[in-house]
């Protein structure tokens, strides 16, 4: 297997607090990376060390195929970086920071213009790329910033919760941007706290918490592990409820589980598909009026719960 990000028993502790307890993740080339855990978990931290802006105290980590604490110029030279927050010169232009970055990068003065053009053109920024940056919205920075991590075509690209604070809109493009660098063979290792971010484009997701790996697997297999589809039916009149249960219990597997104030009950079927034909037709035989009739699947919220007990903070 061709790997992008190599990491085995990375430690790094402040002061007497272990932030990394021996963390260990690889990462495909060509695919996404999600970084999952509750604040405080070690995210930004694993990220700072492989992006070589940390030195671990233990553990090796190899990026593009260098050691980031012995080859850490190698490591800097193939990759990019987009922190929380947009690290771009708001009195500069668009078009000038890019070209400025491609100078520091040893592009050259038509090199630099030329990349500039194609990162505004790619990022949908031409029209605003000979205003000031202070003019951007939200999104648009974050298209910026995005677009100068790539000035130096990096191989492996690091996104620290990339699209916290934009709007759905704006958060969907930068999305779609992602899931193209990734089709043009890019890696790219994502830390969110939106589940739904890294159910849409992670190819693997890795959960931490308190410095130490809980979790691995694709969205999917982390999904099974927390348990298997489930009916939930939403009775129109929640008095009902009791009524609902008695018809439906027959075909659960266990007892089924109710919210009497919504008007809900949730079950898992004994028989699969043909369990929800059978379940639409006693509903139907004993009178049971419904509002809301639908097989729910797992998230990675509901993953997210069964690891560490609580809702992410979004």
């Amino acid at each position: 297997m061709d790997l992008a990000i190599e990491v085995t028993g990375l430690r790094k502790t402040y002061d007497k607090t272990e932030a990394l307890r021996g963390v260990d993740l690889s990462v495909r080339t060509g695919s996404v990376l999600g970084l999952l855990g509750p604040n405080g978990a070690g995210k930004t931290t694993a990220v700072r060390a492989l992006a070589t802006l940390l030195v671990p105290d233990g553990g090796q980590a190899r990026v593009a195929g260098f050691d980031v604490v012995a080859q850490p110029r190698e490591v800097r030279r193939r990759i990019g970086l987009a922190g929380q927050n947009a690290a771009v010169d708001e009195l500069l232009t668009g078009r000038e920071n890019l070209v400025l970055l491609g100078r520091l990068l040893h592009l050259g003065g038509a090199g630099a213009r030329r990349r500039a053009q194609e990162l505004l053109e790619r990022f949908d920024l031409v029209g605003a790329g000979d205003r000031p940056v202070g003019t951007y919205s939200g999104g648009m920075r974050r298209r910026l910033d995005l677009a100068s991590c790539l000035v130096g075509h990096p191989q492996v690209l690091f996104l620290d919760e990339p699209t916290t604070g934009l709007d759905p809109a704006s958060r969907q493009s930068l999305w779609n941007t992602v899931r193209g660098l990734v089709a043009d063979g890019m890696t790219v290792l994502l830390t969110t706290q939106y589940l739904e971010e890294a159910d849409y484009l992670a190819d693997q997701i890795v959960v931490i918490a308190a410095g130490r790996v809980i979790a691995d697997g694709t969205p999917d297999e982390l999904k099974r592990k927390v348990g298997q589809e489930w009916l939930e039916v939403a009775v129109a009149l929640p008095d009902r409820v009791p009524a609902a249960v008695g018809v439906l219990a027959p075909l659960a597997v266990d007892e089924p589980t109710t919210d009497p104030t919504k008007g809900l009950v949730k079950l898992q079927l004994r028989d699969g598909m043909d369990g929800i034909a059978a379940a639409a037709v006693a509903l139907r035989d004993a009178g049971v009026d419904v509002a809301d009739f639908a097989l729910r699947r797992p998230t990675l919220d509901d993953v997210f719960f069964n690891l560490v007990g609580h809702q992410p903070q979004n």
